[in-house]
């Protein structure tokens, strides 16, 4: 993706409505580029384009999600790829972090991965050495994920040693939540059949509490983060024998 496209993307989820104007003048670029280029991330479905403006795309849309902190999440992705050994059998559950880390994990090791993301499916179809089996259930067109109880059901075919899964809040006191419940049982039914739960996840989720709790912190081996962790935060995980992995990104 290009570099302006990224910044695009960046002061559009920040304000969530800009103006062309705007874009015009803060990237240095002529109105007429800039209206190309909203063109353009409008039909990958990254923002919505109105009268004069650029807004954020659906919340829920994964493509979208994936363009927020985009760069963050990627090195967070290449931090986790340490921790999978070759051919290895590996869950990955739904998630814009998760996708680039399957994406990345496909891309340099002969492994396979169990997932109830079509959109990670999709995301690695074009790499050769990929390996993917795809669990059923109910499916969410939005988000392109699987959940329910076929879901579970197909991933009790399963034992693996790490389920690798994003949450989008956490707390000393509420532990790791997310934005769907739905989501949130079908996750807590596929960790049964992992030995260990490695979280990946943006640092400004620290301190946030979303709609449904997915995980206690007695359920979560290790957290893949972001630099911009704080150390109040890194301090609460490691009390709650939480291993802490920090993707620099300075």
């Amino acid at each position: 993706m290009k570099e302006r496209h990224l910044e695009i993307l960046k002061l559009v989820n920040e304000k969530e409505r800009i103006s062309v104007k705007d874009l015009s003048q803060v990237l240095n670029i002529s109105m007429v580029t800039i209206r190309k280029d909203l063109e353009e991330l409008e039909a990958r479905g990254l923002l919505q384009r109105q009268h004069g403006y650029a807004a954020k795309g659906d919340s829920d849309d994964i493509d979208s999600r994936m363009m927020v902190q985009y760069l963050e999440k990627k090195k967070i992705a290449q931090k986790a790829v340490s921790f999978v050994k070759p051919m290895e059998t590996i869950m990955i559950e739904s998630g814009s972090t998760c996708a680039l880390f399957a994406q990345e994990l496909a891309a340099v090791s002969d492994v396979t991965i169990i997932t109830n993301s079509a959109y990670i499916a999709r995301h690695v179809r074009t790499i050769p050495t990929a390996k993917v089996i795809l669990l059923g259930g109910d499916y969410d067109v939005v988000s392109e994920v699987t959940t329910g109880p076929v879901t579970e059901l197909c991933a009790r075919e399963y034992f693996v040693d790490k389920l690798f899964v994003g949450i989008d809040g956490y707390t000393k006191e509420d532990g790791f939540t997310n934005i769907n419940h739905t989501r949130c049982s079908t996750v807590r039914g596929i960790a049964k059949q992992a030995d260990k739960v490695i979280v990946l996840t943006t640092s400004e989720k620290f301190g946030k509490r979303s709609v449904a709790k997915v995980f206690s912190p007695e359920e979560v081996h290790m957290v893949v983060t972001d630099s911009r962790i704080s150390e109040e935060y890194r301090d609460i995980l490691a009390s709650q024998d939480i291993r802490v992995e920090v993707a620099d990104i300075e």
